[in-house]
């Protein structure tokens, strides 16, 4: 059996580039907790905490609940549930599930199989993160759930998957000029630019395409905000900075908080700006909450 195959082949909700990580998250925090303890088992009660928590730093704006995937993952052949009745798990309801001491785990025979191939958590940990997150969130995302990876487990995808284009970064970065879009930092050691990365507005892992209508040139700062939610482009192509975004200090309010209303800086002329559709797709499936007022001077 193909274990990677299968994890890249999750069967999740999908509309129209809507963002459904819930199963992803829910294994990469199992395969997680098979490195710890390869037979022991997550009562929902005692990880819904944790569940709720990955869901809500990673998942979409919209709430939800760690219920569905608990249960629903079960139909991918890599998880299974049972309660203190048998085999098999209740459904979704939150109470149910705690009301019959529901637990869940990998499947016996992606245990033997993990327990026989030690890379194979790896390779089946990089299709999670690649299919369904981006780049910059990878790192953090393995130390959310507590997964640790050499860095020869996570290898490269199979050759039959799409291809990232490389020169993605260096289009990016010139029709911007080499400054972040957001707040016109442009560092550089030589001729060499530092700390300047180039964003996908629509991620790449939802179809989101490798050319300058789909990317900005954003500081490493503004890029993970960007990712997370926490920053967004509006109408006119205008930054927002979500009211879920807390920052007291003074360098919080003047490199996050103080770009709500402004206007993108960039592209140069002759360069379209992002596309319509990518950025309605990043404010609806990546930006957390409402936008805050435009700030004055």
């Amino acid at each position: 059996m193909d274990w990677v195959e299968r994890t890249a082949q999750l069967r999740q909700w999908t509309r129209r580039g809507t963002r459904a990580p819930h199963k992803p998250l829910l294994f990469l925090y199992a395969l997680s907790r098979f490195q710890q303890d390869a037979d022991g088992e997550l009562r929902y009660s005692a990880v819904e905490e944790d569940l709720r928590r990955l869901l809500a730093e990673y998942g979409p704006g919209n709430r939800t609940t760690p219920a569905y995937p608990f249960h629903h993952l079960v139909s991918d052949g890599v998880w299974e549930v049972r309660t203190e009745r048998g085999p098999g798990s209740p459904g979704t309801g939150v109470g149910e599930l705690r009301a019959t001491g529901a637990a869940g785990r990998l499947t016996p025979e992606l245990r033997a199989a993990l327990r026989r191939d030690p890379s194979l958590l790896g390779r089946m940990t990089r299709v999670l993160l690649d299919l369904n997150f981006p780049p910059s969130l990878h790192g953090e995302l393995c130390e959310a759930v507590g997964l640790e990876l050499e860095e020869a487990e996570t290898g490269q995808l199979s050759a039959a998957r799409r291809r990232r284009d490389r020169r993605m970064r260096e289009m990016v970065l010139t029709a911007y000029e080499y400054r972040c879009a957001f707040c016109g930092y442009d560092g550089s050691i030589g001729a060499v630019p530092v700390g300047l990365e180039a964003a996908h507005v629509r991620w790449w892992a939802f179809d989101g395409p490798d050319d300058v209508e789909n990317g900005l040139c954003l500081c490493s700062l503004h890029h993970k905000l960007f990712d997370k939610g926490v920053l967004g482009l509006g109408e006119g192509h205008r930054i927002l900075v979500s009211q879920s975004f807390v920052g007291r200090s003074t360098a919080a309010r003047d490199h996050v908080i103080a770009l709500a209303g402004r206007p993108v800086i960039g592209p140069q002329p002759g360069t379209r700006p992002v596309a319509a559709d990518h950025r309605s797709w990043h404010t609806g499936q990546v930006f957390h909450g409402s936008p805050r007022p435009t700030t004055t001077a």
